[in-house]
């Protein structure tokens, strides 16, 4: 039986922040079908890095949700504004980024993003498109259009006001530029993360004095790190990358604390925590990650990543693939030997040879199927030789030649 529009609202709202307003989206999509047209949902992209998150993939999972309801995706790619650099909520701007840059970050973006949307059903812009052909007399205009006290009703700009730390100009051509992207797409929705909520609301506005319908505003959560603490970032280092590998990304799944698992199931996957709630932690998790795995990849990627997890820290087994390091040439003894603590540094386990001694010290350190018990110890590399580091993470160290 077909949904009715209410039913659907009901399942869009499901994982989201904050709608503003919320009455709007019922009308939206009333119009939509009325006029058999498709709403046009914008999403901005910072063309900085290539490399998404499970955090990204919190709001890209909805903008797929409204991509399978019939609407279209709008990725608006901030390629204007990122090549003069970004300084909100920075003591300094950002360096700036060349249009080669940008162009092959956005190639690499697209090969991950396309895991989670529907190529059929996105459209990529570049803000270069419009902004770069703004007169002065345009941005004039274009400032005229919101206040100064609006402008402060923002959190870190009414902050840093009332502690009479400087706001440039620039910083708050930056809302409304992006709000001005609303107006060159069209936009009908507008999603973002819940700290993204004041520049789309900025849109809204601005869409108006534009003589256009404003846009929506769906915002979703942040979601939280694996640290459990803090919300996903790759600078906090607390992040799970939409490009790492099945097996890496169960294996970092299954490190999340039980207190976590709700939020990812609520805003990674399409099953109910509640209904698992007789099962074993331990195995609710192992579900959690094998749907998230198959959402980026396939059931198949899940099966193996799965497989691989439980052969290597149930049955205690070195996992099937193993990723192979270059021992270089000159960093081998002419007896074939090579100091444990250089092997160590060589494999990218360690960040120090302080903390290989540790390591060593704790029992951590295995070469072959030996433990390494000392850090005066000096293997003859006769060929490749798995070295194991915790219970996590093997590599086979392959010795290279002259």
């Amino acid at each position: 039986m077909e949904e009715s529009l209410e039913e659907v609202v009901e399942k869009i709202k499901h994982g989201t922040a904050d709608l503003t307003p919320e009455e709007d989206l019922l009308d939206k999509l009333k119009t939509s079908t009325e006029e058999g047209r498709p709403l046009r949902v914008k999403l901005g992209v910072d063309p900085s890095s290539s490399d998404l998150t499970l955090g990204h993939a919190v709001v890209l999972r909805k903008l797929r949700q409204l991509q399978d309801l019939g609407h279209l995706a709008v990725m608006v790619v901030g390629d204007f504004t990122r090549r003069i650099g970004d300084p909100s909520g920075r003591s300094t701007t950002r360096k700036i980024m060349g249009a080669k840059e940008i162009e092959q970050n956005m190639k690499d973006y697209e090969r991950q993003v396309f895991r989670i949307l529907d190529p059929e059903r996105t459209e990529f812009r570049y803000n270069s498109e419009w902004l770069g052909k703004l007169t002065f007399e345009d941005i004039i205009e274009l400032t005229s259009k919101y206040t100064v006290a609006r402008m402060l009703e923002r959190d870190d700009f009414s902050k840093r006001y009332s502690q009479n730390k400087p706001i440039s100009i620039l910083e708050f051509l930056y809302p409304l530029a992006q709000a001005y992207d609303s107006v060159a797409v069209d936009a009908d929705i507008e999603l973002g993360g819940s700290d993204q909520r004041f520049n789309l609301i900025v849109g809204r506005q601005i869409q108006r004095e534009f003589d256009q319908e404003p846009q929506l505003v769906m915002t979703v959560p942040l979601l939280t790190g694996t640290d459990g603490s803090r919300a996903m970032s790759q600078t906090r280092g607390n992040y799970i990358g939409v490009n790492e590998a099945p097996e890496k990304m169960f294996g970092k799944l299954m490190s999340l604390s039980d207190e976590t698992m709700p939020e990812y199931f609520e805003l990674l996957t399409d099953m109910s925590f509640e209904d698992l709630e007789d099962l074993h932690p331990k195995k609710k998790k192992k579900k959690l990650a094998f749907q998230i795995v198959k959402s980026i990849y396939s059931e198949v990627e899940a099966e193996h990543a799965q497989e691989e997890f439980e052969r290597v820290f149930e049955d205690n087994l070195k996992p099937k693939d193993i990723e192979e390091v270059h021992v270089p040439a000159d960093e081998i003894k002419d007896d074939g030997s090579i100091w444990i603590l250089n092997l160590l540094e060589i494999s990218g386990f360690v960040s120090s040879r302080s903390e290989a001694r540790r390591l060593i010290d704790q029992g951590g350190v295995r070469l072959g199927d030996e433990p390494v018990n000392t850090v005066d110890f000096d293997p003859v590399l006769e060929g490749p030789v798995v070295l194991q580091v915790g219970k996590k993470k093997f590599a086979r160290m392959v010795p290279e030649t002259d």
